[in-house]
């Protein structure tokens, strides 16, 4: 039977909606291994936490939609087997009963281009971006951010951007390894390939949605594959540019908060102006038996995640 970690609601009101959530299941058909800091990560046994996940969810009969935080499939995946374990994951994920809603993360790129993903993932986007907004409810919008819109990874070599994100990180990374933050010091340390930054287009998007959830009195969450608060995750695993998307989103009182994935351990804070920032707990580091995913209840006035096992459970209230 899987329980709910930890969190008891004195709250006796029913939620406006709720929904699942799962990151970092970067499943791949190899044998257990370890981050580069040691941390054990069971590739295979991340596909059957995906699978008691969705199983839950559908249990619960009450989710309106799930949302995954990225990373699929591990960059150690065979790639002559990329195609096909990125099409088995998301099968997985299909077996919910409602829309499943991804985003682009790191170990995504390392296995397909991101054209190719974002017709896999069916991204609800304009002009083939991997960015894009829902309204589950009138009162409620959902911004997902492209992490990697600005970055070396996913683009053809040739590619402007992948030039442009390479010279970047040449300017800003000494090391010959770009995934290395070895001599870098405190939030210098993001500057590694396996980050990435929001690019303009992608910034003024994000200006005119919220713009225009604030016109139309929406309260907003944003989702992104990679961390936008420092003292919510690790400076090796934070947005490049995360300074440069959370002075557009503090322009406006209307996002409530911003999850994330990337950093496996998790993470939470609260940031000046009062925003949630709540990284999630990875699937891959999960021992056999172990969970972590769960769903979020939504209220007028808070948000409150009840996680499974290593993921933690977490309210979330407004301060507005």
């Amino acid at each position: 039977m899987i329980t709910a970690n930890g969190l008891v609601s004195g709250h006796a009101k029913e939620p406006i909606f709720s929904f699942g959530v799962i990151s970092d299941v970067q499943y791949a058909d190899i044998p257990d291994g370890r981050s580069f800091s040691g941390i054990p990560r069971y590739y295979r046994h991340s596909f059957q936490v995906l699978q008691r996940a969705v199983n839950n969810w559908n249990d619960l009969r009450k989710l309106r939609f799930s949302v995954n935080f990225g990373d699929l499939v591990d960059g150690f995946c065979p790639k002559d087997k990329s195609l096909t374990m990125v099409e088995k994951v998301i099968t997985e994920f299909e077996k919910f009963d409602g829309p499943i809603y991804h985003m682009i993360g790191n170990h995504c790129l390392y296995n397909l281009p991101r054209k190719k993903l974002v017709t896999l993932l069916k991204m609800p986007s304009v002009s083939g971006h991997a960015y894009y907004d829902f309204s589950p409810t009138p009162e409620y919008r959902f911004i997902v951010l492209d992490a990697y819109d600005f970055s070396a990874l996913g683009w053809p070599q040739d590619h402007p951007i992948s030039i442009a994100a390479k010279k970047f990180l040449e300017e800003k990374n000494p090391n010959a390894d770009k995934n290395s933050p070895n001599g870098m010091v405190g939030l210098d340390r993001r500057f590694l390939m396996f980050n990435g930054a929001v690019g303009k287009e992608q910034l003024d998007w994000l200006d005119s949605i919220l713009l225009d959830s604030t016109e139309r009195k929406q309260k907003v969450i944003v989702c992104c594959h990679v961390p936008l608060d420092p003292k919510s995750a690790s400076a090796e695993a934070l947005l490049w540019n995360y300074e440069e998307v959370m002075d557009v989103i503090h322009q406006y009182k209307c996002v409530k908060a911003c999850f994330a994935g990337h950093d496996h351990k998790g993470g939470y804070s609260v940031d000046s102006h009062g925003i949630h920032h709540r990284v999630l707990e990875a699937a891959l580091e999960c021992s056999p038996g172990s969970n972590a995913f769960g769903y979020i209840d939504v209220y007028h006035d808070r948000i409150t995640l009840v996680g499974t096992d290593r993921m933690m459970s977490t309210e979330m209230l407004f301060s507005s």
